[in-house]
């Protein structure tokens, strides 16, 4: 039995069956060619040469070659018998099933399906018509056998299916393929009707009333070239609609050819025209919207009056889009089955990925999950990659060029280190929740490959050991680079990956040292959020001594973006300058910095007494808590029980980290004020109507007992 592999583009028409690889051999009965065989392939382009041959041959033998004993006789017989061959071939050849895409190799259904089809047209084109005509005429001239070759034409089907094949061969450029084919039917055209006019002007009684016969009278003494070059001028030049008026109809017959001639240019000037112009302006329309972008950008800048350097990044960023468009893998691979996909980021990301210090150590199938959401992206020269405080949502890989690391300190940029091929950075926002510590800019053409937090945290949570890895190389670093104490005796760094597993996380403080030194450890906790704190230890003494100085406090919070932290008390602070950690990459030289503890935000706000005029406005501290504003707001206006505070808009209070700083509040005691009056309507205040009065405001929390002077 023949086997073959139809693994390449050629097998386009042939699907595999439900549970069938695409890549197997499929076997066909013995004496069955495959449609795919490289051989047969080859066997259907030496026909498609003949095809050329009688297409261009057929027209021209029918108008100026009258007489059988011609040299391309001889020559069409021969052609006509590879033909012959081909429909013997056809009656062995697999096909593919139209419904089911399988091919199919029984010998009777290839035969009944032939001979329902195509067969009486291939047999027809194939006839030798000029043969048939010398045993009834010798001189062969009888026009019925002349008309009968012209389904030799019928062979240009094989053309066409062989320029649709074309098209969608990537080897071959689709520009040029398209207009060849429109070339080549543009050429048949003018041929085909050039040839047919002079039939006419041949046939026709009176030479001197044909197109050509009035300007050559003696036009059949020419020679054979002079008579196709002016049928081809004709016709070219009526094809064009250039009308030059030397050469034109004379009699009805080609009065009506002409008419039909050009009803037909109609049309066909349109399909070539329309056809040429769509590709034309497909092969421009890249460049043009490249050259629109850039100005819409440059506009943009200049209208919003960017700095120079913004400027310059937009336009790098988009030139490198237009030159690199060929290069972008995201938008190939998004086309592609997730296998696919896989399998093809395993092979170009993993062996980048297991060099990565984050991910020393971590297992083969943790590296396969993480690599198969790695996008890759090239950035022009200076353009920023990370900016510093910005929100943690990639880790980069940097695989070609470099970048360097910048902080905004003291009002200005300055230069804290380098990264080199091979290393990685935004892990301490990924992994610890921080705003990101430095401003990451290119140095020169880059490639960087972005792991998105989502891809990170779900590997992390599928390969729980892998994680802890991942948390103890990040940990390792931490204290290489800035010596911060996590004792990982008491705890190991792999409890930080219980987070990725919903759980939370918090700071005790372990054992003291032999030197006095507290030191912090990491501990599970059953609430949904974390909380890292590394604060400063104090070395507390029972004697009352004066308490020892510790290392500078620090404190990131690890929290959802979803779920706000709320295990933090009001008394804890977080670190204002993550910059200010100073957390080192590889290769990296770092300068020294004082720190400096953070304190908590302090807003200011200006509260206005509602109800009474008398009092100016007070300028606050905005306190933490509602309860306490409205403490600290009735002490400002006079021992005043406020219950309600309201905006500028009139609208209430309820929380007041929705206050912003420097806001107008109104503060009013609502019933309170009411309440009182109603009171001092009373009279006295200790008479019976007044002192249950007073009795109930004072029992629903209404009433300061300190603010009457009779009891209830």
């Amino acid at each position: 039995m023949d086997s073959m592999k139809h693994n390449s583009f050629l097998s386009a028409d042939l699907l595999p069956s439900l549970g069938a690889s695409t890549n197997q051999s499929t076997k066909l009965r013995k004496h069955i060619v495959s449609p795919f065989d490289p051989r047969f392939r080859a066997w259907e382009m030496w026909l498609v040469i003949l095809v050329i041959y009688s297409a261009w041959i057929c027209p021209f033998e029918f108008a100026f070659i009258t007489y059988k004993k011609h040299a391309l006789f001889i020559v069409d017989n021969i052609v006509n018998g590879f033909f012959a061959i081909d429909i013997i071939l056809t009656f062995f050849v697999a096909n593919v099933d139209s419904h089911s895409y399988i091919l199919v190799d029984n010998p009777k259904k290839i035969a009944m399906r032939y001979l329902s089809t195509w067969f009486v047209f291939d047999v027809c084109s194939t006839a030798p018509f000029k043969s048939l005509s010398l045993l009834f005429n010798y001189k062969g001239s009888q026009i019925g056998f002349t008309v009968l070759s012209m389904l030799r034409l019928w062979r240009l089907r094989r053309g066409s299916l062989l320029f649709a094949r074309l098209e969608k061969d990537i080897r071959f450029n689709y520009f040029w393929t398209r207009c060849t084919k429109l070339i080549l039917v543009t050429l048949f055209a003018v041929h085909y009707a050039g040839c047919f006019n002079y039939l006419i002007a041949d046939l026709y009684p009176n030479r001197r009333k044909t197109w050509i016969g009035a300007v050559y009278p003696n036009f059949k003494e020419a020679s054979l070239w002079s008579r196709y070059v002016t049928s081809i001028y004709w016709s070219v030049t009526t094809l064009t609609t250039t009308g030059y008026g030397d050469l034109h109809a004379e009699n009805p017959r080609e009065m009506l050819f002409s008419v039909l001639y050009v009803l037909f240019n109609l049309g066909f000037t349109s399909y070539l025209i329309g056809n040429m112009t769509n590709l034309v302006v497909h092969w421009s329309s890249h460049t043009k919207t490249f050259r629109d972008t850039l100005r819409s950008v440059s506009e943009f800048a200049s209208r919003n009056q960017l700095p120079p350097n913004i400027h310059d990044q937009m336009l790098s960023h988009i030139s490198l889009d237009f030159k690199s468009e060929g290069l972008k893998q995201e938008e190939t691979l998004n086309g592609l089955r997730k296998a696919t996909r896989s399998s093809i980021a395993n092979y170009l990301y993993l062996h980048i990925a297991q060099n990565v210090y984050l991910f020393q150590g971590v297992s083969h199938n943790f590296l396969f999950q993480l690599v198969s959401d790695i996008d890759a992206e090239y950035f022009p020269p200076r353009e920023d990659v990370i900016v510093q405080n910005e929100s943690h949502t990639y880790l980069y890989i940097l695989v070609s060029g470099a970048v360097e690391f910048t902080a905004y300190i003291d009002g200005e940029n300055q230069i804290q280190g380098k990264a080199v091929v091979g290393d990685a950075f935004g892990e301490i926002g990924v992994l610890c929740y921080t705003p990101q510590p430095f401003t990451v800019s290119t140095t020169e053409l880059s490639q960087i490959l972005r792991v998105h937090k989502r891809s990170l945290i779900s590997a992390m949570r599928a390969h729980i050991e892998d994680g802890r890895i991942i948390i103890n190389n990040l940990f390792m670093k931490l204290r290489g680079q800035q010596s911060i104490a996590i004792d990982a005796a008491k705890k190991q760094p792999d409890v930080l990956l219980q987070k990725w597993l919903g759980g939370s996380l918090k700071i005790c403080e372990g054992d003291a040292s032999d030197q006095g030194k507290g030191h912090k450890y990491l501990q599970l906790d059953d609430s949904e959020n974390i909380d890292l704190e590394l604060t400063k230890s104090m070395d507390s003494r029972k004697d009352g001594s004066s308490e020892t100085k510790r290392g500078q406090e620090h404190k990131i919070k690890i929290a959802e973006e979803e779920k706000p932290n709320k295990y933090i008390d009001e008394k804890s602070f977080s670190n204002a300058d993550v910059a200010s950690f100073k957390l080192t990459y590889p290769h990296c030289r770092f300068k020294p910095s004082k720190q400096e503890p953070a304190k908590p935000e302090e807003k200011k706000v200006t509260i206005h007494l509602k109800s009474e005029g008398k009092y100016l406005p007070k300028l606050i501290i905005l306190p933490y808590s509602k309860v306490e504003l409205l403490r600290l707001a009735g002490e400002k206006f006079g021992k005043q029980s406020f219950t309600v505070v309201t905006n500028a808009e009139n609208v209430e209070i309820d929380d007041v980290d929705v206050i912003r700083d420097g806001e107008h509040l109104l503060g009013s005691s609502g019933r309170i004020n009411l309440l009182k009056e109603l009171l001092s309507a009373c009279g006295k205040p200790n008479t019976t109507s007044a002192s249950k009065f007073q009795l109930e405001l004072y029992t629903n929390g209404l009433l300061d007992p300190h603010s009457c002077s009779s009891e209830p």
